[in-house]
């Protein structure tokens, strides 16, 4: 699966030909979760509510870059990489 973003220790990835409705996968330190990308919250797992609301302001602020990167990976083309949260 392809790695999207990585900041402070969270890892963002997407899957190709995944099933609707747009969303990305993040781990963070044992935690999984499923974040759907419209809206940033987290649908099926648990992460710790401090990197849950980073990532769904995350998700907000880079919603055209999931968004255009989701229609990559419904026709299996390369994803493109997106800034972290963090300054690197």
């Amino acid at each position: 699966m392809p790695i999207l973003s990585v900041f402070f220790g969270i890892i963002v990835r997407m899957w190709h030909d995944d099933h609707p409705p747009p969303h990305i996968h993040v781990e963070y330190q044992g935690f999984e979760a499923r974040v759907q990308i419209p809206t940033g919250p987290v649908s099926v797992g648990k992460l710790p509510r401090k990197v849950a609301a980073i990532v769904q302001e995350w998700c907000l602020t880079h919603q055209q870059e999931l968004l255009d990167n989701w229609e990559r990976a419904q026709r299996f083309e390369p994803l493109e990489r997106i800034q972290g949260a963090d300054p690197d």
